[in-house]
């Protein structure tokens, strides 16, 4: 793998180590709904997406 590919992965890994972080979960559980859905989980899922999108993205310019 090359260099910046690894870099742009520690990069992502800080990024969702500071989403995931407790002070700022505590800023979207304030129990208000989007589409019917705790804003929350929505939050927690988008940030998970995200990851796996970039994630995917960085890897497969790693593969080409």
């Amino acid at each position: 793998m090359k260099k910046r590919h690894q870099q742009k992965l520690i990069v992502l890994s800080f990024i969702l180590l500071i989403g995931f972080n407790l002070p700022i979960l505590l800023l979207f559980d304030k129990g208000g709904f989007v589409f019917g859905m705790p804003v929350i989980y929505l939050y927690i899922l988008s940030i998970w997406l995200f990851s796996i999108i970039l994630s995917y993205v960085i890897l497969k310019r790693y593969y080409e």
